[in-house]
């Protein structure tokens, strides 16, 4: 068995688009798990135009995701960070106050996108915010960093539900930390700037955390709770998340790249982290608010 649910930002679901596919599709009832936002129904296998119907749904910014049916609720959440949890890319933050924040953004967005071996592009980044002065971290974190909507309520109701959460990123443990504590994260992963004298010194400290750290990150944390990697929700928007993407039970492309988005079947590109509770199965009922 498998279910469909169809999530949109709040008012942008009708029923009557909800009952067409459902009785194009031959599915069960629908069932409303936030009015005008969010509803599921149930379907014996995947539909063969699954795709076409997703290409024509989100043209009416409306993000559909077919799914099996059991053991949707997971017990492990594994986050990226940047762009994902925040609404920023931390180093492209710091660089526009460092005065080199074209060039930062230019190397981001094609590292993203997988244009660009992950660890060698961090590290040239890294290298033209030498000299930074330590304390404008404390500054772009107070001024510049927003946590993504929905990201307190997806934490606090699978935390409630008895899953472990993690924040694997690629960004820096100066951000993560901060990140974590605002959400209650159960751990955090990152890489680490090196600091001399109270400055960047444009190096980061080894090992570099990339896409294969986020990979063993799942397996290890799996292992450790005594859990099958199904068991786990991951979610993130760039290339170096793909090996985790592809490795969790549920692998959600949040706001992704297209070309990252391409190659996950759950993408959500319209709604907020909230998305990743009614693909659970929880109605907006159900949130730890």
């Amino acid at each position: 068995m498998y279910v469909a649910t169809l999530i949109s930002p709040p008012g942008g679901l009708t029923p009557a688009l909800a009952e067409a596919l459902r009785n194009a599709w031959g599915g069960g009832d629908v069932d409303w798990l936030s009015p005008d936002e969010a509803a599921e129904f149930t379907l014996p296998r995947i539909p063969a135009n699954r795709w076409e119907v997703w290409a024509e749904l989100q043209a009416q910014r409306v993000d559909m995701v077919v799914q099996p049916a059991p053991d949707r609720r997971k017990r492990l959440l594994l986050a990226d960070m940047d762009s994902t949890m925040i609404g920023q890319e931390c180093i492209d933050e710091l660089a526009e106050v460092a005065g080199v924040g074209a060039k930062v953004k230019e190397i981001t967005a094609r590292a993203m996108n997988g244009e660009l071996d992950f660890e060698g592009a961090l590290t040239e980044r890294v290298g033209l915010l030498t000299g930074l002065d330590v304390g404008v971290i404390d500054r772009v974190i107070a001024e510049r960093i927003t946590l993504t909507p929905g990201g307190a309520a997806l934490l606090a109701t699978m935390k409630r539900d008895g899953a472990y959460t993690a924040l694997v990123s690629g960004g820096f443990t100066a951000f993560t930390g901060h990140v974590a504590g605002a959400l209650g994260f159960d751990e955090n992963r990152a890489n680490t700037l090196g600091v001399e004298d109270g400055r960047l010194t444009g190096l980061v400290i080894p090992p570099i955390l990339g896409r294969q750290a986020k990979i063993e990150a799942l397996a290890e944390l799996a292992v450790r709770l005594g859990l099958s990697e199904s068991d786990v929700l991951a979610v993130g928007d760039g290339a170096n998340d793909l090996g985790m993407l592809h490795r969790a039970g549920s692998g959600v492309a949040l706001h992704a790249k297209p070309s990252v988005a391409a190659k996950c079947d759950i993408r959500i590109n319209f709604g907020d982290l909230t998305a990743l509770l009614f693909l659970q199965g929880y109605a907006a009922d159900d949130f730890v608010v």
